[in-house]
């Protein structure tokens, strides 16, 4: 008798869970809700088997989805309509549901879908009542006092959503070309939270970052010069603060080191882009240019020929403003392309503030000057496709206002002194820039305009050039000597400003401010494609199973 009862056992099926029990009879197109009017009260408590669900779909072909299309419809509505239910658990059991039946449908959707899968997931009729319905209840979780879990949770959703908008929009589906970095998605977010609401910039410079990687708040500055409580060498023997800003000077910085791949070109575009939104806020500007509130930022440089790079950890307390400025400088050296929205707003904030900001300002006069003498040796190839006077002009207008106002925010007269040095020293570069101009002014062209407008930012630089030289010629020529050394050049300069005539130009303090339409349209459009498309081919479903989920909401009552 025994052993006949161990047979019987030996011969049982496992046991189903009632949710997977369920499942089964809606894809056998069954409706377990007709005789019992509290079932769909009952069945949102059940926990969702995520796993069961798409691996159902994944067997089945589209045309058998399509078969249960009343189903599907009923399926999608009650869980719109169990989110005005107010209880957590069936929310969250709910918008589960909802991820995976718009996966499920999606993932088995034939090329051009467009009305199809709308139809087949809530039906033509209630279509747009629906999901109004659905957004409102949404909207409303992330707005009031609910779990972040469930928040988390519904964002998730909200980004299948999303990410599979062509179900709203029919539109012919673009291949993947490009291999976009996860963070692209982050830094176009980013970029709109920054480009939209400005006030944001309170948080990315204020959040700081600590060792673990948390962000938390600050209410005073992270280093106070004047802090008695805070020794030089007690600040050196700890972690140095950051926040959120520093984070993303230092990634644009990794990005930079390899823009051969075209996806991290677009990448190191949008970094400077954003960097371009934050110069251009007025409170940012007065926020890295704050001499009280410093930061160390390890910023990573290219390896080139001519210079050995050098990584210091143990860099001195900064204002932002003077690694932003780093970034540029190192782009400009090592890339040769235009930034000069951020650079131009930089100077001009520190002009603006009168901030004499401890800066290696001779490192940024020699990248703008190295710029110019690749623009003249690479000008035969670069003004078939670009403008390259307008690109000499922003230059020009940048040294022109360190010329003019330089007294106002460079730290020290010395400074002064090198930027007249500097100027002096690659007088042939200008030159040249100047024959360029006269090329193109003596002759009707496109450039015409331009390059009339670039000869006329060059006569501060030509009159710096042309009072100098005969100076420094005539040192030579009484002393018997071929050449000066730095420090015998400086000293000429310094002993004849005084006849030296400059001109004072007009809208000198004026730039061209950051506007998304039309310009960058055509940059941004191909983007978001691709982070979309991306993000389908990677989106891993079984992220969102219930033991995880329930792990995650063990804070819900």
């Amino acid at each position: 008798m025994s052993n006949s009862v161990i047979k019987n056992e030996g011969s049982r099926r496992p046991l189903k869970e009632k949710i997977v029990q369920i499942y089964e009879a809606f894809f056998r197109g069954e409706d377990p809700s007709l005789d019992n009017i509290n079932f769909w009260d009952e069945y949102f408590l059940l926990r969702p088997n995520l796993y069961f669900l798409e691996s159902q779909f994944e067997a089945m072909t589209y045309e058998e989805i399509s078969s249960l299309k009343e189903t599907i419809n009923n399926l999608f509505y009650q869980c719109v309509r169990i989110l005005k239910d107010g209880n957590q658990i069936r929310c969250m059991n709910a918008i589960q549901t909802l991820c995976a039946l718009v996966h499920g449908v999606y993932g088995k959707a034939p090329g051009d879908y467009g009305f199809d899968v709308i139809n087949l997931l809530i039906g033509f009729s209630s279509a747009e009542h629906l999901m109004q319905t659905l957004i409102e209840r949404l909207s409303h979780i992330l707005c009031n006092e609910y779990p972040s879990n469930l928040k988390s949770l519904v964002l998730k959703f909200l980004l299948i959503l999303v990410t599979i908008e062509s179900m709203f929009v029919s539109e012919e589906r673009e291949a993947d070309k490009l291999n976009i970095r996860a963070n692209n998605a982050v830094l176009l977010a980013l970029y709109e939270v920054v480009h939209l609401n400005r006030n944001f910039l309170i948080t990315l410079t204020h959040c700081q970052v600590d060792a673990s990687g948390h962000l938390f708040p600050i209410s005073s500055e992270p280093i106070l010069y004047e802090n008695s409580f805070l020794s030089p060498s007690k600040v050196e023997n700890e972690l140095p603060p950051s926040n959120l800003l520093v984070t993303f000077l230092e990634f644009s910085s990794i990005i930079m080191l390899n823009t051969k791949d075209e996806s991290n070109v677009n990448t190191c575009k949008l970094c400077f882009i954003i960097l371009t939104c934050i110069t251009e806020d007025q409170y940012a500007n007065s926020i890295i240019h704050d001499v009280n509130l410093v930061y160390k930022v390890q910023l990573h440089r290219m390896p080139m020929r001519h210079r050995k790079v050098c990584h210091d950890r143990n860099g001195s307390f900064q204002p932002l403003a003077c690694p932003m400025l780093d970034l540029m400088v190192e782009f400009i050296l090592s890339h040769m392309t235009k930034i000069w929205s951020c650079v131009f707003i930089e100077i001009y904030g520190s002009e603006k503030g009168r901030v004499r900001l401890q800066y290696q300002w001779k490192e940024l006069w020699t990248a703008l000057i190295t710029l110019i003498k690749f623009l003249m040796t690479q000008e035969a190839l670069l003004a078939k496709n670009c403008n390259i006077f307008n690109l000499s002009i922003q230059v020009m207008n940048t040294l022109n206002l360190f010329i003019t106002f330089g007294d106002t925010f460079l730290p020290s007269p010395s400074c002064y002194d090198e930027l007249y040095y500097e100027i002096v020293r690659m007088n042939h570069v200008f030159d040249n820039l100047y024959s360029l101009t006269l090329r193109y002014t003596t002759c009707d062209g496109e450039w015409k305009e331009y390059a009339a407008k670039l000869m006329n930012s060059l006569v501060n630089v030509r009159a710096i050039i042309n009072h100098f030289t005969p100076k420094i010629e005539s040192v030579l020529a009484d002393n018997g000597l071929s050449a000066l050394t730095e420090d015998q050049v400086l000293d000429v300069v310094r002993n004849n400003y005084d006849t030296l005539t400059l001109k004072l130009y007009d809208n000198l303090d004026q730039y061209e401010k950051y506007t998304e339409k039309p310009i960058e349209s055509a940059f941004f459009t191909p983007l978001v494609r691709s982070i979309i498309t991306e993000y389908r081919t990677s989106l891993n479903f079984k992220s969102l199973e219930m033991q995880r989920i329930m792990k995650e909401f063990s804070i819900i009552s």
